[in-house]
């Protein structure tokens, strides 16, 4: 089966889908824009379909390319035959084609090269077609030579060629493979050592290998790399031998014992330990895989998150010694205003820094304190929630992630942005602009430090970067991006786009003193037609000449746009006021498919142009749970058992949820206690920055954890917004 018909089955699409998808991405179109505004050339798909699509399309080209590799290699060797032939045209996976080619592949010195450089193949023949035609003791004589001193080193040396054969069997292989994914078990013993407390619960583990979760395997691993945990795959050997033996001994007297040993010492040698490391690669392949899937899940929503629009706010970076870093950024995050604050120990000069905020607050009107979560967050957050109560405009406070703020701080894009501020002043203005626009100010920090999900270090970080990539591509694209008003970080993430070209669009609009119309955009620098192809529908021109130039519809629609309003005796004017209500209604009245031929586009494309015709300039993000504003606070020591909170998922990972409920630390709802309906994975009811009710379950202030659920939850007791 070819490629292109072959994606068309796994995905169900059509033939010309599949084919037409392969040659936009061969030519260069990215998925956003593929997914935006290809729509009738591949039947609707959305950007993670094809993201996955062209994962697939990478692995089955590079898996034709290892093919004729291998092909090539076994024809220069003379060994080419039809039975690989088919073989290899029948292999589905790069490991089927590694075990095909594993007999005839270059080895490093082992005992059967040693054997076969003696001149012993042809006794390992004789011996491995156990014919009751002649006597092994006999025929090894024949074979005695300098090289080989007596009859049984000959017997040795074909039994080491025999045993790597059996090794190199790709059938056999198969079959052992599957026999220790269904039925093997991984135990593990815990090692003493000063870090080995962290991985007590991995004492005398034991479970089928199928059934470990993702999360488990990933500890399992870190416990091994530190040395704290021995793991070992088990499974009952005998099963194994039989399949050996069924494949390779035949009733021969003379050869039984030869062959037994044979086939021992292949398993134990040979074939187990490369299983072994086969199967352990394999558990980790799929729970990196599952991590990198839920920290995907996981930032989406994060990144999509209600900005706090139009408002003045003051950004607080936490600290003990060093003070509290303080910076007020304005409705359009430029910052007004720095100083530090000393509020918590050791100084603990809380008037003094009421005082100097209160003057700041007032002087800039502030509307919200946005406080990073890291060291003396609490103390912070305690302290702010008595600021308030001193300050005679309405303020409110809320407390953001601060995962990364430090890594942007910290390098060249935070220097270059405020070369004049030291590195933690750089972390108050991230923190405060993390709140009024998450996705412009997230997007600057290495997505690996961005901290939603498990185990990031030890993912296989050049994957990890390309799946949270196209995330935030996605997402970018998806919200669209202020041509005259976005940093070259943002602009770098727009379809077709780099950070080089980036620059160039901010330095272009410096120079015209803004950019009036999308096509200005071809006279920037390096950015040709097809850049400008795949850019354009995702830069909006806010106030501009084109009033479309504020919306998603791309300029290749500009005339179909205009068409359709026509046919309506609309105008552009109408969609200034908008008075496009009634445009739904009169399109499907006439017949959606008889407008899209009218006006010359496809279904798909006339149902975008009227959607973004009825709300030019949205943004998306609107209609997300807005940020959690508190205004006083609540500590871990207050809570009580059966106590109903209102909190927001700050991380969703394999055994269930952590839940911020306005005391510092996050609260744990497993996944049993998520849903009275069975899911399989806490994706499937909870993702971050949903506002949820819960109940504390337990308390510990030892270990700082607490226990929630979100089960028999009534509006009785519900002590806090």
């Amino acid at each position: 089966m070819e490629i292109v018909e072959e994606l068309a089955s796994e995905f169900g699409l059509k033939r010309e889908y599949s084919q037409n998808i392969i040659n936009l991405l061969d030519e260069g179109c990215t998925i956003p824009f593929i997914a935006r505004y290809r729509k009738e050339m591949h039947g609707t798909c959305d950007d993670q379909t094809l993201r996955m699509f062209a994962d697939r399309l990478k692995y089955l080209r590079n898996l034709n390319d290892e093919k004729e590799k291998v092909q090539k290699v076994i024809t220069e060797q003379g060994k080419w035959t039809s039975e690989l032939e088919n073989a290899l045209k029948q292999a589905r996976t790069m490991t089927e084609v590694e075990d095909i080619y594993r007999p005839y592949k270059p080895k490093r010195k082992t005992r059967a090269s040693v054997a076969i450089a003696k001149g012993l193949e042809p006794l390992a023949d004789v011996i491995i077609a156990q014919s009751k035609a002649f006597i092994v003791g006999e025929e090894a004589k024949k074979y005695i030579s300098e090289e080989v001193a007596s009859a049984q080193d000959a017997i040795q040396g074909a039994k080491d060629i025999i045993a790597e054969r059996i090794s190199d069997d790709a059938e056999l292989r198969k079959e052992l493979r599957v026999l220790l994914a269904e039925k093997a078990t991984i135990s593990c013993e815990l090692v003493e050592n000063e870090n080995s407390a962290t991985y007590e619960t991995y004492a005398g583990f034991k479970q089928e290998a199928k059934n470990i979760p993702s999360h488990r395997i990933l500890a399992i691993n870190r416990g091994e790399n530190e040395k704290c945990l021995k793991v070992s795959v088990n499974i009952e050997q005998e099963r194994c031998l039989q399949l050996i033996r069924k494949a390779y001994k035949k009733n021969n007297e003379d050869t039984d014992a030869i062959m037994e040993e044979v086939i021992e010492d292949s398993y134990e040698r040979l074939l187990f330990p490369s299983l072994e490391r086969e199967l352990r690669s394999s558990l980790t392949d799929r729970a990196n895989e599952q991590a990198i899937k839920m920290f995907e899940v996981n930032l989406k929503p994060l990144l999509m998150e209600a900005p706090l629009k139009n408002n003045i706010i003051l950004g607080l970076d936490p600290a003990y010694r060093t003070g509290c870093k303080i910076a007020v950024i304005d409705k359009n995050g430029n910052v007004l205003d720095t100083t530090v604050i000393y509020p918590t120990p050791p100084q603990s000069k809380t008037e003094e820094s009421i005082a100097k905020l209160k003057v700041l607050i007032e002087k800039h009107n502030v509307d919200i304190v946005s406080i990073g979560n890291g060291t003396a967050s609490k103390e912070a957050e305690i302290f702010v929630a008595e600021l308030i109560k001193h300050v005679s405009r309405p303020v409110s406070y809320a407390v953001v992630s601060e995962a990364g703020a430090s890594v942007y701080s910290a390098s060249k894009l935070g220097a270059e942005e405020f070369p004049e501020f030291d590195v933690s002043l750089r972390s108050a203005v991230s923190i405060a602009r993390r709140l009024q626009d998450p996705l412009a100010e997230l997007i600057k920090i290495d997505v690996k430090s961005i901290g939603v999900g498990q185990y990031q270090h030890d993912m296989p970080q050049n994957r990890l970067t390309e799946v949270l990539t196209g995330v935030v591509e996605d997402c970018v694209n998806s919200v669209g991006v202020d041509l005259n008003t976005a940093s070259p970080s943002l602009l770098s993430y727009v379809s077709g786009l780099n950070m080089s070209i980036a620059k160039n669009i901010v330095s272009y609009r410096a120079k015209v003193k803004g950019i009036k119309n999308r096509n200005e955009l071809l006279s920037v620098s390096k950015l040709g037609p097809k850049a400008y192809e795949q850019c354009a529908g995702f830069l909006r021109v806010v106030g501009g000449e084109e009033i479309l130039d504020n919306t998603a519809v791309h300029p290749e629609s500009y005339e179909a746009t205009k068409k359709l309003l026509s046919l309506f005796s609309m105008t552009e004017q109408d969609i200034k006021n908008n008075n496009l209500s009634e445009l739904p209604n009169l399109v499907r009245i006439k017949g959606d498919e008889i407008v899209a031929k009218e006006i010359g586009v496809g279904v798909p494309t006339l149902n975008d142009i009227v959607s973004e015709l009825l709300k030019p300039g949205r943004d998306i993000r609107e209609s997300m749970p807005k940020p959690v504003l508190r205004s006083d606070v609540l500590s871990m020591e207050d809570l009580q058992e059966g106590m109903v909170l209102s909190g927001v998922v700050r991380n969703v990972i394999d055994f269930g949820a952590f839940v911020d409920i306005g005391v510092h630390q996050d609260g744990l709802v497993h996944i049993s206690q998520i849903s009275d309906s069975f899911i399989r994975h806490p994706s499937e009811a909870l993702k971050v920055g949903q506002r949820v009710d819960v109940k504390v379950l337990s308390v510990d202030l030892n270990k700082k954890r607490i226990s929630l659920t979100m089960k028999n939850i009534s509006d009785e007791n519900k002590t806090q917004e």
